[in-house]
């Protein structure tokens, strides 16, 4: 019979698998146009791709380093669980479940703080090319709510994952697959009405062209949208966007103030046919869908590289507070394998619905400028980076693929 050492890394590569499964199970087989061959210099200068090669590279880099910097942190700790055990748990407040709670919170503190130097060099060289607007002191404001908000939602999970192995030692894994997919489904459901607000304001689009269009479109993509709403993006950045969120006759389309200051009312009906596209697909519930199937596997995949890691396995004796290290990093590396493989199915979605806005607004050209326009804006690499990193951090095809999206259906348009 195989030994914890060898059983988790088969259990990882088991919800990798899975997890790839799902990804084909979830495939969209139809609507995506087939892009066509792009030469690049016929929409950038030399100029503008070294630009954008010599910021985003960099940028890649700097958050690979603060993923491996959390990572080293949490080996770390993992290794050295005893000396947890030993030294802090009596520190922490007298109880399994509160001690959790404490230690939870801490832990989400000092990932965010390993991390805090890298973010701040990103951020200067964000700066450095126009895109970020925010004070320095406004960013600190941000960084203390961000992490705040954070570590509450990780003392909460530290209490919950904690009090399942006690009651549940051989099955907590079992619970926690029910409690991920609920947390996967309110987070996206509530968290842009609960959240977004915190750090934002939000304001109803007048009466005017726009919001015709946003609401005309929405009537000929079969969506119920209730409000129209601009967030003030650009108190942070200059980058362009759009989403909708909310469930059935409260759907919102949100546009970033950015968007209807520096684009065209052609693009700026592109980019809203694109939302509404993941609506009328039914693209996040069918990402739930996606972290229902995984999330078993992967759970279990949890269970046994934290038992491996662990002071004691959560089997042989009721957890503490020193068992959160190696759940984390139990976390950290099954969650971010399976991101890995599930960004293919991201990257074919959004495809997807650059092809149906294409289709809902027939208007090949705007959706060419804008694809340029918003690389530009938003410095970004058209190629999105060397092959490695592409395949596995990208959640939306390069601006290449997009573009040529855009070529394919003006050359096929009656």
């Amino acid at each position: 019979m195989l030994r914890g050492r060898a059983r988790f890394p088969l259990a990882v590569l088991a919800a990798v698998v899975v997890a790839q499964a799902a990804v084909l199970l979830l495939w969209p087989r139809d609507g995506v146009i087939d892009p066509d061959p792009v030469q690049l210099g016929s929409y950038f200068s030399a100029a503008q791709l070294d630009r954008a090669q010599d910021f985003r590279g960099p940028q890649q880099l700097l958050g690979l380093l603060a993923l491996a910097l959390q990572g080293v942190l949490l080996v770390v700790l993992a290794r050295r669980s005893a000396w947890v055990a030993r030294v802090v748990l009596p520190r922490l407040p007298a109880g399994p479940l509160r001690a959790a709670a404490v230690g939870g919170a801490l832990l989400a503190v000092a990932l965010r703080l390993v991390t805090l130097p890298l973010s701040a060099i990103g951020r200067e060289r964000a700066i450095d090319v126009g895109l970020v607007t925010r004070s320095w002191p406004g960013w600190a404001q941000d960084v203390l709510l961000s992490t705040a908000i954070t570590a509450a939602f990780a003392a909460f999970g530290a209490v919950v994952a904690v009090a399942l192995m006690r009651r549940l030692p051989r099955a907590w894994w079992l619970a926690g697959t029910v409690g991920v997919v609920l947390a996967a489904a309110g987070y996206t459901f509530a968290g842009p009405a609960v959240i977004d607000p915190l750090f934002n304001d939000f304001r109803t689009l007048p009466a005017g062209p726009t919001r015709d269009d946003v609401l005309e479109l929405a009537r000929r993509a079969d969506v119920d949208v209730g409000d129209v709403l601009v967030v003030d993006a650009s108190r942070r950045t200059t980058a362009a966007n759009a989403y909708v969120t909310g469930l059935g006759h409260t759907k919102r389309v949100v546009l970033y103030d950015t968007l209807l200051r520096r684009f065209t009312r052609d693009e700026v009906r592109l980019v809203v046919a694109h939302e509404l596209a993941h609506v009328h697909h039914h693209d996040v519930p069918r990402g739930i869908l996606f972290v229902l199937l995984v999330a078993p596997m992967g759970l279990l995949a949890v269970r046994r590289m934290t038992d491996e890691l662990a002071p004691v396995p959560t089997s042989a004796a009721p957890a503490t507070v020193a068992v959160l290290p190696a759940l984390a990093l139990s976390l950290a590396v099954v969650a971010t394998s399976i991101t890995w493989v599930s960004n293919q199915l991201s990257r074919r979605v959004e495809a997807r619905a650059d092809s149906y806005a294409l289709q809902l607004t027939d208007a090949p050209r705007p959706f060419l400028s804008f694809e340029r326009r918003l690389a530009l804006r938003n410095v970004s690499d058209p190629d999105g980076g060397p092959r490695i990193v592409r395949f596995l951090l990208g959640t939306h095809p390069p601006v290449r693929e997009r573009l040529g999206i855009g070529e394919a259906y003006a050359r096929e348009r009656p």
